[in-house]
């Protein structure tokens, strides 16, 4: 792994490309994996063993590559909110990824950049413009015509992927005015840890709160106890471990060596990979309406990110 600092490496467009496009491939096919393994495998067990996995890695290449990296935050209680935000947004989006076509969950996600346009607005005071404006309707529009909420067939489970859109442009903002100094590779350490936090909580608080099996079994992603691994379980936690490091670590790379309108805009590939995930794993096509609705969230995306 080579330094990211100097001129060079900033302005290394083609290596960003690269380097966001992986990303994103890591992270949509680990989401594949969580919908696949969601009907038996409890969401906070998998929040602990990924986190355990990855997180000794990643403190490990930080040692090896990154040695002055100082480990502990400039801004604990800062890093602390953000990676709370963060935690909870992928649980949101996770809860929903068993009741949604993939392709469909991710559409509603990347509506993220529309929300950034808009915070930065109201908590930063930058100014939205109209061009931010219209990316904006553009956006909510592509939502409506995607989710069709008077049709005798909404999923209101498809509104979860937009709260977690929320929550993370809310940890972005705050990323930006209170974690602006702080190592993207410690971010991502205080981020695993607190993944594994909250899933001990969880872990316990349901085991305390004894709900009864038809509860559970209504949702026994959510609301399930731990169970013991087997070979997939297995397997699936060394590749969720290894979806999550290589996201954050090639995402950081991305954004380091190129302006971020431009890596934010091959950061929409995941939508692509998500469609595609869907059709070979859980045989999902998108209708003709769905097609459209994503087309206008990442055209609205793309031009917010852009602007």
């Amino acid at each position: 792994m080579t330094s990211l600092s100097g001129p060079a490496a900033r302005n290394n467009v083609p290596r960003a490309v690269v380097s966001i496009v992986f990303a994103v491939l890591a992270l949509s096919l680990g989401d594949a994996v969580i919908k696949s393994v969601s009907v038996s495998f409890p969401l906070w067990q998998l929040y602990v063993l990924r986190s355990a996995i990855g997180l000794p890695i990643l403190l490990l290449l930080i040692r090896l590559y990154y040695p002055q990296t100082r480990l502990m935050p400039a801004t604990p209680f800062w890093v602390m909110v953000r990676s709370w935000l963060l935690a909870v947004m992928w649980a949101v989006y996770y809860v929903a990824l068993p009741h949604l076509q993939l392709s469909v969950a991710a559409a509603a996600y990347y509506t993220l950049p529309l929300f950034i346009t808009l915070f930065s607005g109201i908590f930063v005071g930058e100014k939205v413009g109209k061009a931010g404006w219209l990316a904006i309707t553009l956006g909510f529009t592509g939502i409506l015509v995607m989710l069709r909420p008077d049709a005798d067939g909404f999923n209101a489970y498809a509104l979860l992927p937009v709260l977690s859109a929320i929550l993370y442009a809310l940890a972005m903002i705050l990323t930006r005015t209170k974690c602006r100094g702080e190592s993207p590779y410690v971010l991502s350490a205080a981020l695993n840890l607190m993944f594994i936090v909250i899933g001990l909580i969880a872990s316990v608080s349901l085991a305390v709160a004894g709900l009864d099996a038809d509860t559970v079994a209504a949702n026994r992603f959510l609301l399930a106890g731990w169970i013991g691994l087997g070979g997939r379980e297995f397997i699936a936690l060394v590749a969720l471990a290894a979806a999550i490091l290589i996201g954050s670590i090639f995402a950081a790379i991305a954004y380091q060596t190129a302006p971020s309108s431009t890596v934010a805009t091959f950061d929409y590939s995941y939508l692509v990979f998500s469609v595609m995930w869907g059709i070979v794993f859980f045989a999902e096509v998108p209708d003709t309406l769905t097609i459209v609705g994503i087309a206008m969230i990442a055209a609205a995306g793309i031009f917010a990110v852009r602007r």
